[in-house]
């Protein structure tokens, strides 16, 4: 870790908020005319006694099994999205990909949430490995001029189909993130409910 940030690390750590919590203090005292001429001293002291008494920060090093799942499904997500570009597709096509990519991270970026519910994350995850690359990949094979093609009055276009499956995608991903925002909502709900309960009448109620 660099120099610049161990000393960022220790400004925000417990210790150095305790100790100059105690520093504060003595220098009200001196300001109160307790301190005596020796204040620099007191409020040295009490920085180190509040600094050197204060346990260390709790290292974290374990990662929640949420965020190890998450975390893959949004490398895969971008390892995709990055296959998406114009010179294989065309532009409405990268932009529904867009789209859909957008919701997908914002569902991923609520890591507990979704993998408490498995429904959820077996579709955000056949998505992302498996629904959104099948439907691409076979667009990709086809010829550019055979994909924009009609063959029949009733027929879509390879081009069509592709938009029609991507916008089924983006329906159902929708009402997943719907769900998950509901959650939030709710828990944002209960905080209310218990605000209330705790402090009184409140303008938090949604």
């Amino acid at each position: 870790m660099a120099t610049s940030d161990r000393v960022l690390a220790y400004l925000g750590s417990l210790r150095n908020i305790v100790g100059s919590a105690l520093a504060l203090g003595g220098l009200a005292l001196h300001f109160l005319g307790l301190a005596g001429s020796l204040w620099p001293v007191v409020v040295a002291g009490l920085y180190g006694v509040g600094a050197l008494l204060t346990p260390p920060d709790r290292v974290r090093l374990t990662i929640s099994h949420a965020e190890v799942e998450t975390r893959a499904l949004r490398a895969d997500l971008d390892t995709l999205v990055a296959k998406v570009t114009t010179a294989r597709f065309p532009e409405d096509v990268v932009a529904k990909v867009g789209d859909l990519a957008g919701i997908l991270r914002e569902v991923l970026a609520r890591a507990e949430a979704l993998t408490s519910a498995p429904d959820h994350l077996h579709v955000v995850s056949q998505a992302v490995r498996d629904y959104l690359p099948t439907s691409l990949e076979a667009y990709a094979n086809l010829p550019r001029s055979y994909a924009l093609t009609r063959r029949g009055s009733r027929e879509r276009s390879a081009h069509e189909e592709l938009m029609a499956q991507l916008g089924l995608l983006e329906s159902g991903l929708s009402a997943v993130a719907e769900a998950v925002y509901q959650g939030d909502e709710q828990a944002l709900r209960d905080q209310g409910r218990f605000l209330r309960d705790r402090f009184g009448g409140s303008s938090l109620d949604l």
